[in-house]
C-alpha cells in the first residue's frame, strides 16, 4: 500500500457516494428502525490532488447526519444540490434527504416520491443527474422505469414496457440517454426523446438461471461519445464482460475473476470503473477483498485474468454481529486520486487505501 486509513461505522454500510467538496456519504442496511445517514469530511491527504507527506490527521469526521426509518439499500447525491435521494424495503419509493447548511449538523427528511404501484415491488435502484433539472432515475422492474424531478416531483419520463425483470443497475449515460440492467445480465437502452423505444443492447452467454448480475459504465473524457464507453458486467460466478454499446452483435472481452462463485446469492455484488486510469475496474461483494483488474489486454477467451491488485484489509478485520467474516459490501474509486479507493464491508469498516503502481501496469 501507498496509504490505508480506515474508519469503524456504528452499522455496517452497503453505499459510499461523492457528495459537495469531496465529502463522502454514508448509510446503514439494518432492518430495525434508526439506520444513520452520515456526511463525513475524509482525511486531509484525500482532499487535495497532490501527494502529501505525513499528516496528523488520519481519520474521517462526522460533519452531519440523519436517521432513516427504513434500511437504506441506495444514496445517490444529487449534483448542484444539497439534497441526497435514498431507497430501500419494504417498497419502491424514494426517499429525499436535505444536507443541512453550515449552522447544523442535521441532515432533514423531507418528502418522499411516491410510486405508481410501488407497494409490494422490490427497492428502486436509482441514479441522479443535474443536467436540465435535478432529476433522479429510479425503478425496480424493466416495466416500472420512469424519471422524476426531484424538486417539484414531477415525472417526466416513463419507459415502454420491456418485460418484468428484476433491475440490478440503471444510469444516465448522458441527458437523453439511459441504460438499464437486469438481474438476468441483459442491457436495454432507452431514449428520453423515444418513450416508446426500449432496445435491448445484448443478451448474455449462456449461464445457470440462478446466475445474477451487474453492470458498471464509465463516464468518458470530455467530449466522448457516451456510448463508445464500454459497459462492465459481473456475475456472480465471477464471469465479466465488456460491451462496446456501439456495436453490441459481440463482446468486447470476457474473463474470469478469481473469486468464489456466489451462485444466487448476490447481494453486494459491485463492479466499477476506474474515472482517472486507462481500463482498470475494481469488482467486490463475494467476500471480504476487492479486485483490481487492468482489462487493457483481455480478448474474448473468456480464460482466468490476473489481478493487479487485491485490498485484503476488511478480510482480516474479524467476524462480524452474524459471527461470519466480513463481505464488502460497496467500494468507490476516487475521483481524481487515480489509485484510491473506498471500500466498506459488513462489520461496519470504512476503508481508504492506495496502492503502490506496479512496474508496466495501470
Amino acid at each position: 500500500y501507498r496509504d490505508l486509513h480506515t474508519f469503524e461505522l456504528q452499522v455496517p454500510t452497503r453505499l459510499i457516494e461523492w457528495a459537495r467538496g469531496s465529502r463522502v456519504c454514508v448509510a446503514g442496511y439494518g432492518q430495525s428502525d434508526g439506520n444513520e445517514i452520515l456526511q463525513l469530511i475524509p482525511p486531509p491527504t484525500l482532499l487535495t490532488k497532490e501527494t502529501q507527506g505525513l499528516c496528523p490527521e488520519r481519520d474521517f469526521k462526522v460533519e452531519c447526519g440523519g436517521f432513516s426509518e427504513r434500511p437504506v439499500y441506495s444514496l445517490k447525491y444529487v449534483p448542484d444540490t444539497s439534497l441526497l435521494v435514498t431507497s430501500g424495503p419494504p417498497d419502491s419509493s424514494l426517499q429525499v434527504w436535505q444536507v443541512s447548511a453550515e449552522d447544523s449538523d442535521v441532515i432533514k427528511s423531507v418528502s418522499p416520491i411516491a410510486t405508481e404501484n410501488g407497494t409490494g415491488q422490490c427497492w428502486a435502484k436509482i441514479a441522479t443527474i443535474s443536467a436540465r433539472a435535478p432529476w433522479v432515475l429510479h425503478g425496480s422492474r424493466l416495466d416500472r422505469v420512469q424519471i422524476t424531478e426531484v424538486e417539484s416531483r414531477k415525472n417526466v419520463y416513463t419507459a415502454a414496457s420491456g418485460g418484468s425483470e428484476e433491475l440490478s443497475g440503471l444510469a444516465f449515460l448522458d441527458c437523453n440517454t439511459l441504460l438499464l440492467c437486469c438481474t438476468t445480465g441483459q442491457l436495454c437502452l432507452a431514449d428520453i426523446r423515444q418513450p416508446q423505444n426500449l432496445v435491448e443492447a445484448m443478451s448474455m452467454p449462456s449461464a445457470p438461471c440462478s446466475e445474477q448480475w451487474c453492470m458498471g459504465t464509465r463516464h468518458g473524457a470530455q467530449g466522448l461519445e457516451p456510448s463508445s464507453q464500454p459497459v462492465a458486467r459481473l456475475s456472480s460466478r465471477g464471469l465479466l464482460t465488456l460491451t462496446d454499446l456501439r456495436k453490441t452483435s459481440e463482446f468486447l472481452a470476457l474473463a474470469k475473476a478469481r473469486v468464489p462463485s456466489l451462485g444466487s446469492g448476490a447481494e453486494f455484488l459491485c463492479v466499477s470503473w476506474a474515472p482517472a486510469l486507462e481500463g482498470c475496474l475494481a469488482i467486490s461483494g463475494f467476500d471480504g477483498t476487492v479486485h483490481v483488474y487492468d482489462t487493457q489486454s483481455w480478448d474474448s477467451s473468456g480464460r482466468e485474468a490476473e489481478p493487479i491488485f487485491v485490498h485484503k484489509g476488511h478480510a482480516f478485520g474479524g467476524v462480524g454481529g452474524s459471527g461470519d467474516p466480513p463481505v464488502v459490501t460497496v467500494h468507490t474509486w476516487h475521483l481524481q486520486k487515480p489509485r484510491t479507493l473506498l471500500s466498506a464491508a459488513s462489520d461496519g469498516s470504512l476503508h481508504v487505501w492506495d496502492w503502490v503502481q506496479p512496474c508496466g501496469k495501470c
